[in-house]
């Protein structure tokens, strides 16, 4: 089986197929220029030789995409919804700015991982050179100077040992708890962490608004190719991957069935904030239902993308206060028999 290509691939490709339609070229020779564009041979490049036969033999662009293996379902289903309704150029455009918007909210929730997780490490490090080859030198420091510790600065050295030990203990916890989060993220037991995250307030609010932000551009995609309420919202909640937020949209799937539109059911449900909530019905009245869902896409982007900032602008500081908290006690713990030494000797 093929490994799909990454979001930032999917978007390249279909603004690239999007601007060659768009100037009046056809599927097929697009997919020729495109394949020539590209100088070193991958999955890509065999990916796009098996589309352009199967263009040529009169297959769909989304027939195509699919017995390539190489794009997602979702990015499939849409080329052909964009097909059937002869809006194949939009709905590359849209795609394009939909993968584009994935990269970068991926790029960021791996930089929100990264970053504490290389603080973590560099903490842990610290903590074991001051167990290994600080306090150690102290003691023999002390040991010379008075030829066994004194009580009181034994005292401040056990001290400042199990103080270091306890840190590197509880940061070896975070960095194993962090560790087990990641694998089973990328396991089959994601929804397992999933939940835990959801219980974390700052953590829960990110995944929703990440969900919704997946529901909303998706759906404007949907859209965008023609397809009706219903079925659009139907085929957007798989793309949500959050319980909590789909068990509201299968509330307002209800009441489309039963006659209200997605705006009036969005704004009962309080599917998004009030004020996007009468946007989304404004839009609805004046026609601007899709450009309106576009924006409020973004907007939701800028927000995920801003509580991601938010949430490293905590953990950073705090780590960083852990490292200096802890080098500063420990460093002061052996100093403060040294002070007592040189006091009494001076």
């Amino acid at each position: 089986m093929r490994k799909k290509l990454d979001a930032l691939g999917i978007s390249a490709f279909c603004e690239s197929m999007g601007m060659m339609l768009q100037a009046g070229i056809q599927t097929e020779e697009a997919v020729g220029l495109l394949r020539q564009e590209n100088p070193n041979p991958g999955p890509l490049e065999t990916g796009l030789g098996h589309m352009q036969q199967e263009l040529e033999m009169g297959g769909s662009l989304s027939g195509a995409l699919e017995k390539t293996g190489l794009f997602p379902g979702y990015a499939v289903k849409m080329v052909e919804a964009g097909e059937s309704a002869g809006r194949l150029e939009d709905v590359l455009f849209r795609l394009g700015k939909y993968y584009a918007g994935q990269k970068t909210l991926s790029e960021k929730l791996k930089s929100a991982v990264a970053y504490p997780a290389a603080m973590l490490v560099l903490i842990m490090v610290v903590l074991v050179l001051m167990l290994v080859m600080v306090l150690p030198a102290f003691t023999q420091v002390y040991n010379r100077l008075t030829g066994s510790l004194a009580y009181s600065a034994y005292r401040y050295i056990q001290w400042a040992y199990g103080f270091c030990w306890t840190a590197l203990v509880v940061m070896a916890l975070l960095a194993g708890v962090l560790l087990l989060g990641l694998a089973l993220w990328n396991s089959k037991k994601r929804a397992a962490v999933e939940n835990v995250l959801l219980k974390i307030p700052a953590t829960g609010h990110l995944l929703r608004e990440m969900a919704m932000y997946r529901f909303t551009a998706a759906l404007a995609t949907f859209l965008a190719s023609g397809e009706v309420q219903d079925i659009a919202v139907m085929e957007s909640i798989k793309m949500v991957g959050c319980k909590p937020v789909e068990e509201k949209l299968g509330r307002c799937l209800k009441h489309l069935e039963e006659g209200h539109s997605i705006a009036q059911a969005a704004y009962e449900e309080q599917l998004f904030e009030p004020v996007y909530g009468r946007m989304l019905l404004a839009g609805e009245r004046s026609g601007s239902l899709e450009p309106v869902l576009w924006r409020l896409t973004e907007l939701l982007e800028e927000q995920c993308g801003a509580r991601t900032d938010r949430l490293v602008g905590i953990v950073d500081p705090l780590l960083s206060g852990v490292l200096l908290v802890t080098v500063g006690v420990s460093l002061l713990s052996v100093m403060l028999p040294l002070l007592g030494i040189m006091s009494s000797i001076g």
